[in-house]
C-alpha cells in the first residue's frame, strides 16, 4: 500500500472568465502565451507577432478572428504603417510609454476608431466581437481596432408584413445596420442609441433606441431595470428578450410588439416609444404597446383616410369572425339550431346527413387539419409550401365531404375562418386569437351559445386587465379616451387632425404638428 501520494503541483495557467479582471501586461511574449493557451484548438483565430520600432527592436502582437474582422483593413491600414514605422530609427521603446496615441500618430495607422483597454478579459471579448488587438512591448494597455465585418444579408422586403405601399427595406441580422435603417429616417440629434450586452457567454450585443424629451422617462428606466436583471448565458434572437420583458407570462396576448419594418420602427419613436434591437435577429421590439398597434399596418398612414379606416374595420370583421364563426357553428348545430331560421337549420341538418361525429369533434378536426396543412406549408421550401398548401386544401375538403367525415357546411366555416384569421397584419396577434377560438369552441361545446357568450366576457375582461408597462392593453376602449380614438384599430382620420402624440405615452412635448385642417384651403 502506498503511505505517500506525491502529486505534482498544477502548472499555473490562465483560465478565461469574463468576470475576473486581469491586467494586460507590458511583456508582450506573456501577453502571447496568454492568447495561444485560451485560443488553443481554434483555427479561425489569427496570430500575428512582429516587430517594430527603433531597428526592430519593439516586439509587437496582432489577433483577430478570420471571418468576422476585416482582414484587408487590417492589412493595409494597420500591418503597413506598422511595416513602414520598422524603417525609422527615431521611435524607441521610450516613446511607447509617453501614450499609445502618439506612437499611433508617428505610425500614421489611418483607422478611425481605436482605442484603449486595460484588462485581458475586455481584449479578448473585443476579438469575440470582430475587433482586432493590437500589443506593443512595454505598453501595459491593449489597443483595440474596429475592424467588424460581420457576413449579412441586405436589407430586403420582410416576408411577414408586406405592403403593396410604401418602403420594402426591412431588417437584417446586423444590429450596427439595423440602428443605420432607422436613423437614415430619424435625423434627429436627440435620438438617443444606448448599447449594452448581454448574455454571460454569448455576449449579445442590445440597443434601446428612442428620442430623449418624447420617451417616457419612468417606462425608459423600467426597461432598464429588467434588461439588468436578466441572467442568461445566451441570447440568440430577441424573442429570449421578450419573454424576459413581459409581465403577463400566463397570457396569449403579446405585450411587445414585435416587428421587421424600419419605418414601423420610425413612427414608433415619433410616437414617445422605445424600440429595442438585438443582434442576430431581424426582428426589433417596440413598447409599450396597445392591442390597437397589432391591427393597424404601416401602410394604412400611406393611404386615403377613408380607405385605411374601411380597411381597419374590415379587419375587426375578420378577427370576430375568425374567433366566433367555428364555436358558433357548434352551438347553432347541437344546443341552439331555433336561433337561426327555419330553412338554414334544416339545410344544416342535411349536409350533415352521414357524418359519424358530432358538431365539436367534426370542427375540432377540421382545425387540425388546417393547423397541419399550414405548418407543412411555412416549414417546407416556398415554392412547394405553396403548393401543398393550396392543394392538400382541396384534395382533403373534397375527401373529407365524399367519405363522409366532415359536412360541406363545416368546411365553408373553417375555410372562412382560416381566411379571416390570415387578414390580420401580425402573427402574434393571430395566433392569440386562434388560441382563444380553441377555448371558444371547448365552451360551445358544453354550454352552447351560453358558453360562446360566456367566452367572450372571460375575453373582454382579460384583454381589460392587462396593461404593457403600466399602459392599458385595451385603450383607447377602457379606459376611454377620445383623442386616441382617431386613430384606433377601427378608423383612422386625415393627418391634419392628428395634432397630438398618443396620450398613452406619459411625455411633455404632446404636439407633432402645427396647424390643422382649419389651415389647409
Amino acid at each position: 500500500m502506498n503511505f505517500f501520494n506525491f502529486r505534482k503541483p498544477k502548472e499555473m495557467r490562465y483560465e478565461y472568465a469574463p468576470d475576473t479582471k486581469t491586467e494586460v501586461q507590458k511583456s508582450v511574449d506573456e501577453t502571447v502565451a496568454i492568447f495561444r493557451d485560451t485560443f488553443k484548438d481554434t483555427n479561425d483565430v489569427i496570430f500575428r507577432e512582429f516587430t517594430t520600432g527603433d531597428n526592430q527592436k519593439v516586439k509587437g502582437f496582432l489577433c483577430q478572428i478570420d471571418g468576422i474582422s476585416d482582414k484587408m483593413l487590417i492589412d493595409h491600414f494597420v500591418m503597413e504603417p506598422l511595416t513602414i514605422l520598422s524603417r525609422r530609427n527615431d521611435l524607441t521603446t521610450e516613446d511607447l510609454k509617453v501614450g499609445i496615441y502618439e506612437a499611433i500618430e508617428k505610425s500614421t495607422i489611418a483607422v478611425t476608431d481605436i482605442k484603449e483597454v486595460d484588462y485581458i478579459e475586455e481584449a479578448m471579448l473585443s476579438i469575440l466581437s470582430g475587433e482586432t488587438v493590437l500589443f506593443l512591448e512595454g505598453y501595459d494597455k491593449a489597443m483595440i481596432i474596429a475592424s467588424r465585418s460581420w457576413p449579412a444579408r441586405g436589407p430586403s422586403e420582410p416576408v411577414s408584413e408586406t405592403v403593396i405601399r410604401g418602403p420594402r427595406d426591412g431588417f437584417v441580422e446586423s444590429l450596427r445596420s439595423n440602428t443605420a435603417l432607422v436613423r437614415r429616417r430619424i435625423r434627429d440629434p436627440r435620438l438617443k442609441v444606448k448599447q449594452s450586452q448581454l448574455g454571460t457567454r454569448s455576449k449579445t450585443d442590445i440597443a434601446l433606441m428612442y428620442i430623449e424629451g418624447l420617451v417616457d422617462k419612468g417606462i425608459l428606466e423600467k426597461v432598464e431595470r429588467k434588461l439588468k436583471a436578466i441572467n442568461i448565458d445566451s441570447i440568440l434572437d430577441s424573442g429570449y428578450v421578450q419573454q424576459f420583458l413581459e409581465e403577463r407570462k400566463y397570457t396569449p396576448f403579446p405585450q411587445i410588439q414585435a416587428t421587421e419594418r424600419p419605418d414601423v420602427s420610425a413612427a414608433a419613436i415619433f410616437e414617445g416609444r422605445i424600440v429595442l434591437m438585438v443582434d442576430n435577429s431581424p426582428t426589433v421590439l417596440i413598447l409599450p404597446v396597445t392591442m390597437t398597434a397589432f391591427f393597424q399596418s404601416a401602410e394604412d398612414y400611406y393611404v386615403r383616410p377613408f380607405v385605411a379606416t374601411a380597411v381597419r374595420l374590415l379587419r375587426l370583421i375578420s378577427i370576430i369572425i375568425a374567433v366566433l364563426a367555428p364555436p358558433l357553428y357548434i352551438a347553432l348545430a347541437s344546443f341552439n339550431p331555433e336561433a337561426i331560421p327555419a330553412k338554414l337549420a334544416l339545410s344544416i341538418a342535411a349536409s350533415r346527413e352521414g357524418v359519424p361525429f358530432p358538431a365539436f369533434i367534426e370542427m375540432l378536426i377540421m382545425e387540425v387539419t388546417l393547423d397541419i396543412l399550414r405548418e407543412a406549408g411555412v416549414r417546407l421550401p416556398r415554392p412547394i409550401g405553396s403548393t401543398i398548401g393550396v392543394v392538400g386544401g382541396l384534395v382533403i375538403g373534397q375527401a373529407a365531404v365524399t367519405a363522409g367525415i366532415a359536412s360541406p357546411i363545416a368546411i365553408i366555416v373553417i375555410a372562412v375562418t382560416a381566411l379571416a384569421q390570415y387578414s390580420t397584419p401580425n402573427y402574434e396577434i393571430e395566433t392569440a386569437f386562434k388560441t382563444v377560438r380553441i377555448g371558444i369552441i371547448f365552451l360551445s361545446a358544453v354550454l352552447g351559445l351560453y358558453g360562446v357568450v360566456l367566452g367572450i366576457i372571460a375575453l373582454i375582461i382579460h384583454l381589460v386587465m392587462i396593461d404593457s408597462y403600466g399602459v392599458p392593453y385595451f385603450e383607447p376602449l377602457a379606459p376611454m379616451n377620445l383623442k386616441d380614438l382617431k386613430d384606433s384599430m377601427f378608423i383612422r382620420v386625415p393627418w391634419q387632425q392628428m395634432k397630438e402624440r398618443p396620450q398613452y405615452v406619459n411625455n411633455d412635448n404632446k404636439i407633432r404638428q402645427a396647424g390643422g385642417s382649419s389651415d389647409q384651403k
